[in-house]
């Protein structure tokens, strides 16, 4: 199954390949408001959406992150990871499919945020099998209380620990979760880049049934690696769910992180990128293969996706 890139990278599936060329356009010219049309009856498809839905569906596929996880857990502590944490976990789909993946796999979601979690207990257990709901719990802490339950591997997806902003509160959070693994756990974060990922711009992406998720980078400082960040999502009636998620973090580098981890008491830290290949109808541009594997060198892209592995 194959990841796809946007800016955070796009959700991961076999049944949706990549875009050649994602559509940018200046952010400041990004997405705007649309007023309702004359005379229009209802509401419009933008004010019945639901924006935590629409985001499990554009962005995340925990499936595909599970079973690379499980693969590299195996192949570096020889045994199958039963036990995660997932941190900043929002609507906890990750936790749910966790579980599903394994009758013995329990999870821990962790986020600060009451209502999100909420909606993941009303919404995305509901369409998760009882028995793998009932080995998942959700916290409302923060995700470097170390008071929390120790387990085999601790994921942060999706970018969050970005909100992180100094080099202190970063290496304290990787401090705090190396103490909440077992003995020889694993700490997993999503990464992405490129040269696209320092430049104001809006990339769109057409999903199923007249949907177009658009990523906006407002702004970015290149003194301090600030970025500010938005999603929007447009609807087949002209209307658009405007910045219905905004994100306020720091760009970190993989140096940085490397470092960082490896001052928290890490052993060693390792990173995964995607195998791309030519696309079989146009051979300028790549298309992601859904194979992560291990580099101590790449070449810079427009946009790349990788995880960073940290073992204890």
């Amino acid at each position: 199954m194959s990841k796809k890139t946007a800016k955070p990278p796009a959700k991961k599936s076999s049944s949706k390949q990549p875009p050649k060329k994602p559509a940018k356009t200046q952010a400041k010219s990004a997405a705007k408001k649309k007023p309702k049309q004359p005379g229009r009856k209802g509401p419009t498809l933008a004010e019945s959406a639901d924006k935590f839905a629409l985001y499990q569906r554009s962005v995340q596929s925990p499936t595909v992150d599970i079973e690379f996880f499980d693969a590299e857990f195996q192949k570096h502590r020889g045994r199958v990871p039963l036990s995660v944490r997932e941190d900043f976990c929002g609507t906890a789909l990750f936790s749910a499919e966790w579980c599903k993946s394994d009758a013995r796999r329990t999870a821990l979601g962790v986020d600060l945020d009451g209502p999100t979690l909420e909606w993941g207990r009303t919404n995305t257990f509901a369409a998760a099998p009882p028995d793998a709901v009932e080995r998942v719990t959700l916290a409302q802490a923060d995700v470097r209380d170390t008071s929390l339950p120790a387990v085999d591997l601790i994921v942060a997806m999706n970018f969050s620990y970005c909100i992180f902003k100094t080099r202190e509160e970063l290496r304290g959070y990787f401090a705090a979760a190396r103490k909440n693994l077992v003995d020889d756990g694993v700490f997993a974060l999503e990464v992405y880049g490129g040269t696209e990922a320092v430049v104001e711009l809006s990339d769109e992406r057409e999903l199923r049934g007249g949907l177009t998720y658009v990523w906006e980078q407002e702004k970015f400082n290149p003194i301090n690696h600030h970025t500010l960040c938005h999603i929007t999502w447009k609807f087949r009636d002209g209307s658009q769910l405007y910045r219905a998620f905004t994100y306020d973090w720091r760009l970190w580098t993989l140096p940085e992180l490397g470092e960082l981890l490896r001052e928290a008491g890490f052993s060693e830290v390792k990173f995964y990128f995607e195998r791309v290949e030519a696309d079989e109808d146009d051979d300028e541009y790549l298309t992601g293969t859904g194979e992560f594997v291990e580099h101590t060198e790449i070449e810079n892209q427009e946009a790349w996706l990788g995880y960073v592995v940290a073992l204890k």
